[in-house]
């Protein structure tokens, strides 16, 4: 993989922090108010790469690396986290499973695709039953010759309303000593057979797109078998996982930065009685905690991404990472709230849309309580195996 100097990643980072800060944040209520990100910026993204900012340059992306990764994840979380999810699927887990685990025939055929933005990958593992553990999934794919049959229902499929391209994960049998029995096939959002439901009515992150997705007997050739291997599927999932994980994390340091400068300019200019808010002892209290725990974020999350660049810890210090920074920008943006006072709860306000924005990032690619079991677990396991 070609590495990106320094030198061309400081002209990269500033160009989308330009674009973040100068043309993006002044559209934040359009992209809320339509539920959509307009066309010009979806074509400003693919023009700058952002589709294939972590694809490597063999197949036409950027080729930054981890720690290069969370550095603009960092700056793209500091606007509408829809702007973000638009490319992210296909830089993160969907794109990922591809470059780490698919033969050289899918990586030719749909990289240089997902890196321009031609082709829009979703990550279809989520089920009903099955959400932070894939473990439990019932999605079957059953060998037909030399072709597979996929049935089963995904939800909360982030892009998959524009998706070209399922990354599907299926069980091809139970579980049992030999492996886990999930596989991940590459399923053409046209095939015969995919539903994809309206978009889901969310929360927060007006913009972004989740939806159900239902595959009814769909039927795929053998080359769409991810790696060419059955067993790869749950390896595939987890590792993608992990590494989202610390990219999420960076996202989560973005916003919770955003919420603390629009925490000072409101507490530096608001006045109560005359006197500007943020001469209070007690506001003083609430960004010094939002400033100590935006600095704590950022070291951890550049600390997570050495260390996965550098394959000492890509388990146990992703998840930590993603508890502590998901966690980490609830208690900023609750306190940006606070800090704004009735004026933070009023629709259109920065501090209100990120409030809602955040709260779904201790949810997906598991949750906080799995980071914890991840966490734990793993190092009890550790130690057992050392005494």
């Amino acid at each position: 993989m070609t590495e990106v100097s320094p030198e061309d990643f400081s002209m990269i980072l500033e160009q989308v922090r330009d674009f973040v800060r100068s043309t993006v944040v002044p559209r934040e209520q359009e992209i809320a108010d339509t539920d959509a990100i307009p066309d010009d910026l979806r074509q400003i993204c693919k023009d700058m790469g952002l589709f294939g900012f972590a694809i490597p340059q063999q197949w036409g992306g950027l080729g930054l690396d981890l720690s290069q990764d969370v550095e603009l994840a960092m700056e793209l979380g500091y606007t509408s986290l829809s702007l973000r999810s638009m490319f992210g699927t296909n830089n993160g887990i969907a794109g990922q499973v591809l470059v780490n685990f698919g033969t050289p025939a899918q990586q030719e055929e749909w990289l240089p695709k997902i890196a321009s933005g031609e082709v829009v990958a979703s990550f279809a593992l989520t089920e009903p039953g099955a959400g932070s553990n894939p473990a439990g999934l019932r999605t079957k794919a059953a060998r037909d010759g030399d072709d597979w049959i996929i049935d089963g229902e995904k939800c909360f499929i982030t892009n998959a309303n524009t998706a070209d391209l399922f990354v599907t994960f299926a069980r091809t049998r139970p579980a049992d000593e030999k492996g886990t029995g999930i596989a991940v096939f590459l399923v053409p959002a046209d095939a015969h057979g995919v539903t994809v439901a309206p978009k889901d009515k969310k929360m927060g992150q007006e913009g972004s797109t989740t939806a159900v997705v239902t595959f009814d007997g769909v039927r795929v050739p053998a080359g769409a078998l991810v790696g060419g291997d059955v067993e790869q599927g749950y390896r595939a999932a987890m590792t993608s996982l992990a590494r989202g994980r610390v990219h999420i994390s960076a996202v989560a340091v973005g916003a919770a930065q955003r919420a603390l400068d629009e925490s000072v300019r409101y507490a530096a200019t608001a006045t109560q009685g005359g006197t500007p808010i943020g001469d209070f002892q007690l506001v003083q209290a609430m960004i010094a905690d939002q400033q100590t725990d935006v600095l704590a974020g950022r070291a951890l999350v550049r600390d997570t991404a050495a260390k996965w660049v550098s394959e000492e810890d890509r388990r146990i210090a992703p998840s930590a990472c993603k508890l502590f920074c998901t966690e980490m920008v609830g208690r900023v943006a609750d306190l940006a709230v606070q800090v704004h006072g009735g004026s933070g709860y009023m629709r259109g306000v920065p501090v209100e849309r990120i409030y809602r924005d955040v709260r779904l990032l201790r949810l997906y690619e598991g949750t906080s309580e799995i980071q914890r079991l991840i966490v734990g677990g793993g190092l009890v396991r550790a130690e057992k195996k050392r005494s």
